[in-house]
């Protein structure tokens, strides 16, 4: 089975001892590690799910990087059979930030951006993000963002889909959006965008398979076939523990296939499976 991942991390010792995360830790278990975890757990951790590829995600806070673009791109060059990159960039610096984008994407091979609006505390249609759409349109990479309450002690009123990335897929129908974390409570209006506008996407990161909204789960066996991507958001929710109720979703074959890979692949331009 061809299984790609679209919201996954490989944490640094940084970015797993963050405050933010305290919540996850108690509601998932996750341990805080002792050491710098190697790539190797992540892989094993795909291999238990038959995760062929992973796309693994920079972090970059107002307190600066908690996974550096660079230890990505590290990571990647260990297997890039395996994983490929999503940037993260400084939301203070407009201008830094877009060449902070060129050069992962031209440079380090980065197939899209991703920001995390509630840990800046700027929702998507702020102005300091309007640079970076206009470049991921420029470089023809996907923007990556989070919608739905937080998981984290944050605010969760940056991640109501509309308005705010309503206002933004209306201003830039060009630019390619995955909105992960599915958006829950606002769950139909994030459908409701997806099913509007033709380049907004949802991928399912941060939930197990079982608890998918009765209204995803619709929107998956139906007209949302092309339009929802697999993701676990590792390391919180391993992918195999995201995947254990797959078939209670009862979706045919090509649907199951573009939700778990095809779409992915389209999206994120990875091409077909090796």
């Amino acid at each position: 089975m061809d299984i790609v991942d679209a919201w996954m991390q490989h944490p640094t010792l940084r970015f797993a001892r963050h405050d933010m995360l305290e919540s996850l830790r108690r509601w998932t278990g996750m341990e805080i590690p002792e050491q710098e975890p190697p790539i190797e757990g992540t892989v094993a951790a795909m291999d238990a799910a038959g995760v062929r590829h992973g796309l693994l995600s920079a972090w970059h806070g107002p307190e600066g990087s908690l996974v550096s673009n660079d230890e990505v791109a590290g990571w990647i060059a260990t297997r890039p059979d395996r994983f490929s990159g999503l940037a993260a960039v400084d939301l203070r610096r407009p201008m830094d930030a877009v060449r902070e984008l060129r050069r992962a994407v031209r440079e380090l091979g980065f197939v899209g951006l991703r920001v995390v609006p509630w840990l800046w505390g700027l929702p998507p249609n702020d102005r300091r993000y309007y640079p970076l759409y206009a470049e991921c349109v420029e470089l023809g990479v996907p923007f990556c963002t989070q919608v739905g309450h937080t998981g984290p002690l944050r605010s969760s009123e940056t991640g109501r889909p509309i308005p705010y990335l309503d206002d933004v897929a209306l201003e830039f129908p060009e630019l390619v959006i995955v909105a992960g974390h599915i958006g829950y409570p606002w769950t139909e209006e994030m459908i409701a965008l997806a099913r509007k506008y033709p380049n907004v996407h949802i991928d399912t990161s941060a939930y197990t398979s079982k608890r998918y909204p009765p209204e995803l789960v619709r929107y998956l066996r139906t007209d949302g076939a092309h339009k929802v991507l697999f993701g676990s958001n590792f390391p919180m929710i391993e992918p195999a523990r995201a995947l254990r109720d797959l078939d209670a979703l009862e979706l045919d074959e090509a649907r199951r296939d573009l939700f778990l890979a095809g779409n992915a692949r389209r999206v994120f331009g990875l091409g077909t499976s090796p």
